[in-house]
């Protein structure tokens, strides 16, 4: 492995789905992380994001694609590819 392999960078395609859940004793709804899969490439994620947002059980689903630094472990921001359903807003991520 060369230098330049160490330092290439690692993407990773994700599909990350949301359930509702109540907090607290007002029973505020809330939303929580339900299931995460990653994928291979940008086009799996999104499709698998557009199936679970389908489910009765999910109440929104984000397919995204992150960079990391495999030498720091640093990732960056959230790249959304596909945004569907009840989602958080970007800034609490």
């Amino acid at each position: 492995m060369t230098q330049a392999d160490d330092a290439a960078t690692k993407v990773h395609y994700i599909c990350q789905t949301y359930v509702e859940h109540k907090s607290g004793r007002n029973g505020q709804a809330g939303l929580k992380i339900g299931k995460q899969f990653q994928y291979s490439n940008a086009a799996e994620a999104q499709n698998r994001a557009e199936r679970e947002a389908l489910s009765e059980a999910c109440a929104g689903a984000d397919a995204y694609m992150i960079s990391e630094d495999p030498n720091s472990g640093e990732v960056g921001p959230p790249n959304f590819l596909v945004r569907l359903g009840n989602v958080p807003e970007f800034d609490d991520f």
